[in-house]
């Protein structure tokens, strides 16, 4: 393996490492394998994920491949989606208003300075309920797929749950078999206001923040009436604030939306020394 260039980047501390590979300079049979790497804490750059950009269709700008920290391939990744936007358009790969295609669909995105916006592909109508029992802790979590499989529980005392525990118990309950999902812990702070906890799969441990998961919250919620309008703000661990915003009803809306502050932390060099153990 030749070295390459990465970008780190954080979207309200879910945090990825984007590889520009236009050119190809990771194989395809390598992505897998060079993202365990890559996401290693200690050993590699450390991440929740990697990015890579291609070279895509002539109908958009570019094409983007999202792989968790565990090596497996996820098919959509909102916070990457908003990471990735902002580089391709620091990198001249793409204007601020464009257009990229992933596994589940075209993205629309927009960049303005830090703050990125994106237009998700069509999400999924909620797919009903599952009543889990963890260790008497009893929860009805609502199933949505929002690009990855979500789902999502109403709780009173958010900060009290442990997430890890129950968010991997949930994860690979048969009720979510054969795929899994992933788990959101959603508490109701006001109207138009939730706050979001996340176990991811693939990066198999809780997350500052998940894309995804606060759209799944925001419209389980929506659909619910937990929450009115059609602007929600979603507080993530991560200390900032992701908003959500949809159009038509929420149980099968025409669009979706993301927006947030991502960050460029810093960028280097992979050597490849990395890869001799």
């Amino acid at each position: 393996m030749e070295k390459f260039k990465f970008y780190k980047y954080s979207g309200h501390g879910n945090d990825f490492v984007i590889v520009d590979n236009w050119n190809s300079c990771v194989p395809e049979n390598d992505l897998a394998k060079i993202t365990k790497y890559l996401c290693r804490p200690k050993f590699g750059v450390g991440a929740d994920g990697t990015v890579f950009i291609n070279a895509g269709p002539e109908e958009v700008d570019f094409q983007v491949r999202f792989f968790n920290s565990d090596g497996s391939e996820a098919d959509m990744c909102g916070n990457a989606s908003r990471c990735v936007a902002h580089l391709a358009n620091h990198l001249s790969i793409a204007p601020s208003e464009m257009t990229f295609s992933t596994k589940v669909g075209h993205v629309e995105a927009s960049v303005k300075d830090h703050m990125v916006s994106v237009m998700m592909p069509k999400v999924g109508r909620p797919e009903g309920t599952a009543l889990v029992d963890v260790d008497g802790y009893n929860q009805t979590y609502y199933r949505i797929n929002t690009g990855v499989y979500h789902a999502v529980a109403f709780v009173q005392d958010l900060d009290a749950v442990n997430v890890v525990k129950y968010g991997r118990a949930v994860r690979r309950h048969p009720s979510f078999s054969p795929e899994g999902t992933n788990v959101d812990f959603v508490k109701v702070v006001s109207e138009d206001t939730l706050a979001v906890r996340t176990y991811e799969r693939g990066v198999e441990d809780e997350t500052l923040a998940c894309g995804t998961g606060v759209i799944a919250s925001a419209l389980v919620a929506a659909v619910q009436n937990l929450v009115k309008g059609d602007k929600i703000l979603c507080k993530t661990k991560g200390g900032e604030d992701l908003t959500v915003r949809f159009v038509g009803a929420p149980l099968n809306p025409e669009k979706v939306f993301l927006e947030g502050v991502v960050r460029h932390t810093f960028s280097g060099q992979v050597e490849a020394d990395m890869f001799s153990r």
